[in-house]
């Protein structure tokens, strides 16, 4: 982990311009690597807006952001989707801050915000030719349910998941 001051904390509902800006700028190389457009993709993070974040603070997603040395570098997303059931989305670390643990250290915290909740099991979905990603779920525990096909997403989807 960096030596730097770390806090993990609640998204404040104005930060929405920033949550969106960190999204778009942490999924911009994915991407390239998929060569995934605003057309044939629309819906890839790399992507996203401030309504699209606005709406799922509405939905009742909760969002939190990882600050360092007081600048915001990092966040993810939490729904609870039943009541044992919850989903882990957008996670987001701005590329020059990779391989330092901040990515483990926002899943660890949702972790935490689930158990409080009841959630049971955590689910997320990762480009399934992302090997990389996948194996790096796995060392945190998450296993592979299944693969799936989606009309309106041009790769298929591995759906993984956690279970306390």
């Amino acid at each position: 982990m960096d030596e730097a001051t770390q806090i993990i904390r609640t998204a404040d509902v104005h930060e929405v311009s920033l949550l969106a800006h960190l999204i778009r700028s942490s999924y911009k190389d994915v991407a390239a690597r998929f060569n995934l457009t605003p057309q044939n993709c629309p819906k890839h993070p790399s992507n996203c807006t401030p309504d699209w974040v606005e709406m799922d603070v509405n939905r009742g997603v909760n969002y939190y952001c990882l600050d360092i040395d007081e600048k915001t570098i990092g966040c993810a997303a939490f729904e609870k989707a039943k009541p044992e059931e919850g989903y882990l989305e957008r996670l987001a670390v701005l590329p020059e801050y990779r391989r330092r643990g901040f990515g483990k250290a926002l899943i660890h915290h949702i972790f935490d915000v689930a158990r409080t909740t009841g959630i049971r099991r955590i689910g997320i979905g990762v480009i399934s030719e992302q090997k990389d990603l996948k194996q790096w779920y796995e060392t945190m525990g998450f296993v592979e349910q299944e693969t799936k096909t989606f009309s309106h997403l041009p790769f298929e989807v591995s759906l993984m998941a956690y279970t306390f």
